[in-house]
């Protein structure tokens, strides 16, 4: 631990000039990727139902920090052929992309199919396929539809049969062409965000409780559709299949042990939680811990976290075929030094008692969100590594953002996350599959809107025809992919 703790607060210049000179191997994916919600517009046409941002969007008009909305965003559901020329384009090996959940089911429920919506993914899958490019699916990423969130969306148990038969018709449907699958995208989001913090549809506000009850019921419903596919369908497909969970890297702010444990227990609160019950078997112990002794402390009956029964542990443990990893940044976490008291109304903040912050010196992408902290990924790769006994990482997002500008730090964001990983693999002994920017090109960015660019590409939301122009780093990205390589001259 000391290493990495002195290379994080002594070494980030010289970080940042050392770059790997050696390959990445052949069968290295390189990718990019988008979701349904943020590029595809036609929000309402040819049979689509409404999700549950549609419908946010839609009532509350000032939802969003630029008054906007995705009814059209990229329009890549009419612009398909100029989306397909960009990644052939750049040369990727596989483009990650999400299925509307409400343009296959417009109701959200398995007994009423839209036949254009299967025809659109039909119909990008094989384009994909006849340009050597590997379809990557994503089965849900946030946009849930409205009519399941009005019987309660995650909180709802029956959201596992729910999603798990919306699974197995997406393998039904398009499992012969696709051969690399992931259930959810960013776990804590949907949860944390949407059932916690509440800054996401469907706005609930439960750090406490209903946070912890909405990953339980996901964690379940990821499983079942692992088990459905496992079962039904790779024997004929051949596929692989799991879950995209998304992170921080978290390291200790300082040698103290009381730090490095504060740490630590942060990585289980946020991805731990996870990944933990797919790859290991049940919560994390300091997990399961500190939410029942505060629980009990809090004069309840039983812990606010919800209990896996045995039969649940042996079923969800190994659902998983490689780890599917979303990073943007890092925090330098350190313990608090006490433990918030009981009359405090509980969170999951109290519950982890720790004091994450991101040093000012750290260098800023747009208004604070994301810092620039590449170097950090090697030390969650390394983590994952050592808690989940090597699973295979494949980066499913990783990008950097800002209002247009700085798209030479573009550059240097990719090219260091892409040196540190390529680090772990060399000198760590990590197995990484493949790489993933995200974004092909700017989008709708959530909450955020039209603000955040994310591109490699950039759209002009302002034309009718929605152009798509390369950056500087768009070529960058072509570059390494052609090369397996993040300088001039490179190494075997």
């Amino acid at each position: 631990m000391k290493p990495i703790v002195i290379l994080l607060l002594f070494g980030l210049s010289s970080a940042e000039d050392t770059i790997n000179n050696k390959k990445f191997p052949r069968d290295f994916l390189f990718g990019v990727a988008t979701s349904a919600y943020q590029i595809e517009g036609a929000w309402n046409e040819d049979g689509k139902g409404e999700s549950i941002w549609d419908h946010k969007v839609h009532t509350d008009p000032t939802y969003v920090a630029d008054n906007s909305t995705a009814d059209i965003t990229c329009d890549s559901y009419h612009k398909m052929k100029d989306d397909i020329a960009i990644l052939k384009e750049l040369g990727v090996n596989h483009y990650r992309f999400s299925l509307s959940w409400t343009r296959i089911l417009p109701t959200g429920f398995d007994d009423n199919i839209n036949e254009a919506g299967v025809i659109y993914y039909r119909t990008l899958i094989k384009e994909l396929k006849a340009n050597n490019i590997i379809p990557l699916i994503t089965i849900y990423h946030w946009d849930l539809p409205q009519n399941l969130q009005n019987y309660g969306g995650f909180l709802n148990s029956s959201i596992i049969d729910w999603f798990s038969n919306y699974s197995r018709i997406a393998f039904r449907l398009f499992g012969e062409d696709v051969k690399h699958w992931i259930t959810f995208n960013e776990p804590q989001q949907i949860c944390g965000a949407g059932y916690g913090i509440g800054y996401f549809p469907p706005n609930i506000q439960s750090q406490d409780l209903l946070e912890y009850q909405c990953v339980h019921n996901l964690v379940r419903a990821h499983a079942k559709a692992w088990h459905i596919y496992d079962e039904e369908f790779r024997p004929t497909q051949k596929g692989i299949i799991s879950i995209t969970l998304d992170t921080s890297a978290y390291m200790p702010a300082s040698n103290k042990s009381e730090d490095i444990e504060a740490a630590e227990r942060m990585q289980q609160f946020r991805l731990g939680i996870y990944a933990n019950p797919i790859y290991v078997g049940d919560y994390p112990e300091i997990v399961k811990t500190r939410i029942a002794e505060r629980s009990k402390l809090e004069g309840r009956a039983e812990s606010r976290l919800p209990t896996f029964t045995p039969e649940e542990i042996k079923y969800i443990n190994g659902t998983h075929d490689f780890f599917g990893l979303n990073v943007y940044t890092a925090y330098l976490v350190a313990d608090l030094g006490y433990d918030p008291p009981v009359e405090n109304h509980p969170s999951k903040f109290q519950d982890e008692a720790v004091n994450a912050y991101q040093p000012a010196e750290w260098e800023s992408g747009l208004n604070d969100l994301f810092k620039v902290v590449p170097w950090s990924g090697r030390h969650l790769v390394n983590w994952i590594k050592d808690n989940y006994n090597n699973p295979g990482i494949l980066i499913t997002e990783n990008g950097y953002v800002s209002k247009g500008d700085k798209d030479d730090r573009r550059i240097y964001y990719i090219k260091g996350y892409l040196s540190a990983f390529r680090d772990a693999m060399e000198k760590d002994h990590v197995s990484i599959l493949g790489y993933t920017v995200w974004s092909v090109m700017d989008n709708f960015e959530w909450i955020s809107g039209y603000i955040p660019k994310y591109g490699l590409y950039e759209v002009d939301f302002s034309s009718p025809n929605r152009t798509r122009t390369a950056r500087p780093s768009a070529m960058f990205y072509k570059n390494v992919i052609a090369t397996r390589c993040l300088v001039e001259n490179c190494v075997e």
